[in-house]
């Protein structure tokens, strides 16, 4: 029986150490708490069922059941697909709620649903970014989205937790989006996510935001032309990650599917299905 769980980290560039980290285990049995616990990794996905064409997981914390994670997601699809065949289109449910998943390019991506775009107006002057075009964006709770003029702007941003809260509380959104053209790795446009509202500072890795990001750029015209596909950086100091992004007309807005790469970085030796 292979060691369990396998260490993988998620939406990290080639050769860097960005991204989540997410332990896999093939088994939810035992204790889950107490292994995730004892696993040492910030996201814990337990196997709960799964077949050729749909995957049941538990997530958890070191502290507490999370619910659904889209990163453990992406994890626990790279897993079962390197231990079976697997179709290249998948169903997966955390928490009740069950999401489609698709094979693309080597990486898994999970339908965030259609974007819906519209026009916001903000004051901005309390982030320092007096002027700069906005819009709301969502799929679910709404975020505020803010274009600055290139990468190097938004590196030199500096999140202020309570002017956020603010301006999403005054504009009736829950979180904050800033992006900018360009990137590195050949990225197609940069961001950086957060929300105060919803319980974090700045996220590494968030494919719902950047989902409700590609809505903007559909909405704006600013979609690649010659492709479906889109290359994102997200530029948390200290956590960059990369994600892929899937788009396509849709009524109403944008449709959206957002997933990344998925690398193994170490197995641990505790037996599948102990306690530890």
């Amino acid at each position: 029986m292979s060691a369990d769980p396998v260490r993988y980290r998620t939406f990290s560039p080639a050769g860097q150490d960005g991204g989540k980290r997410v332990a896999v285990f093939s088994e939810a049995r035992g204790d889950l708490q107490a292994r995730a616990a004892a696993s040492g990794e910030p996201l814990n996905v337990f196997v709960d069922s799964g077949d050729a064409t749909s995957l049941t997981l538990r997530v958890y914390t070191p502290t507490r059941e999370k619910g659904s994670s889209d990163s453990a997601a992406i994890a626990a699809l790279a897993w079962w697909a390197s231990t079976r065949p697997v179709s290249d289109l998948m169903e997966v449910t955390m928490a009740g709620e069950t999401l489609s998943a698709q094979l693309c390019g080597g990486e898994w991506l999970l339908r965030q649903g259609v974007v819906e775009v519209g026009d916001a107006a903000a004051d901005l002057s309390s982030l320092g970014l007096a002027g700069a075009p906005c819009w709301t964006a969502s799929t679910a709770r709404p975020n505020l989205v803010v274009a600055v003029a290139d990468v190097d702007a938004l590196d030199a941003f500096m999140p202020d937790a309570g002017a956020i809260s603010a301006v999403n509380t005054s504009t009736g959104t829950t979180g904050l989006i800033v992006y900018g053209p360009g990137g590195p790795n050949r990225a197609d446009v940069s961001f950086r996510a957060f929300g105060p509202l919803k319980g974090f500072a700045e996220d590494a890795a968030s494919s719902n935001m950047l989902a409700c990001l590609v809505g903007v750029l559909g909405h704006c015209g600013h979609l690649p032309a010659d492709t479906n596909l889109l290359r994102a950086a997200q530029r948390m100091p200290g956590a960059l990650s990369q994600l892929s992004a899937q788009f396509g007309a849709a009524e109403g807005g944008v449709e959206v599917w957002v997933g990344g790469r998925a690398e193994i970085t170490a197995s641990s030796t505790v037996p599948a299905g102990s306690g530890g």
